[in-house]
């Protein structure tokens, strides 16, 4: 399993939101970049990278920021927010991104989905966000009123190969995560899952590595955010107690690879 520092991108600057609420904002680094750069240097790989601003409009905001930390770091990237067109979507594959996540639109139109899919392959990832089990869309601003595993198993059936599920009601608060949810989203799945929203301790990471496989899926990731900008433990930890139960962290799904022609 992947450990994958989370940087969340509002107006320039580093920052978290509590369940998702763009009025309740944390600043945690004034230069995403910066912040990049601290992830890097503690051993990470892979951070997640999310344009808050691009979620909320619509319309990517920090694809600059993106190729900034792409560019002065050696990270590989994984970024959503806003991404609602194969334009877009080639536009952060152009930036260097090396996984890409769709939230939105795999609910409002689903014939993008399978072209994405289609024409990025495994660049692809959805991002599922629910709160109690119902999607939420428009940067988590609205339920969609669809059943979140009905929507995990429509994706699987478009071909989406990785699954970024976000547990709304837990993320930001550091209230620990529901390990059956993960266990159930992995098993509905049937793809590489990444885990978001929750994670407060190393306990929490230890309780995802041990997620069995089931039906084709498995636990492939885990985002961490407030847990480390604020002290609960630090990513050097998170790395080490991670790898101490998972010798061999590098599923398929996260492996650092050459774009074939179709996703360059």
């Amino acid at each position: 399993m992947i450990v994958l520092p989370a940087i969340d991108i509002l107006e320039g600057k580093a920052v978290r939101l509590a369940q998702g609420d763009y009025r309740r904002v944390t600043i945690y680094n004034d230069s995403p970049v910066d912040q990049a750069r601290v992830f890097a240097e503690k051993g990470a790989e892979w951070v997640h990278v999310v344009d808050l601003d691009g979620a909320r409009s619509g319309k990517p905001a920090n694809i600059a920021t993106v190729r900034d930390i792409i560019a002065q770091t050696s990270l590989q990237v994984e970024v959503g927010g806003g991404v609602r067109s194969l334009d877009t979507l080639q536009e952060l594959v152009d930036a260097g991104a090396r996984r890409v996540v769709l939230g939105t639109k795999l609910v409002t139109d689903p014939a993008l989905v399978r072209s994405a899919v289609a024409a990025f392959g495994d660049i692809v990832s959805a991002g599922v966000d629910a709160r109690c089990g119902e999607v939420a869309i428009q940067g988590w601003r609205e339920g969609a009123g669809i059943p979140a595993a009905q929507v995990v198993g429509e994706l699987c059936a478009m071909g989406v190969r990785h699954l970024v599920y976000t547990d709304i009601s837990r993320d930001g608060m550091q209230t620990g995560i529901d390990v059956s949810t993960y266990a159930a989203i992995v098993a509905a799945s049937g793809v590489g899952v990444t885990a978001s929203g929750g994670v407060s301790s190393l306990g929490d990471l230890e309780a995802l590595v041990a997620i069995e496989p089931a039906g084709g899926g498995f636990l492939e990731g885990a985002i961490v955010g407030r847990a480390i900008y604020e002290g609960a433990f630090s990513l050097d930890e998170a790395l080490s107690a991670v790898r101490a139960v998972d010798p061999a962290p590098h599923p398929a799904g996260y492996r650092s690879h050459t774009p074939t022609p179709t996703e360059a």
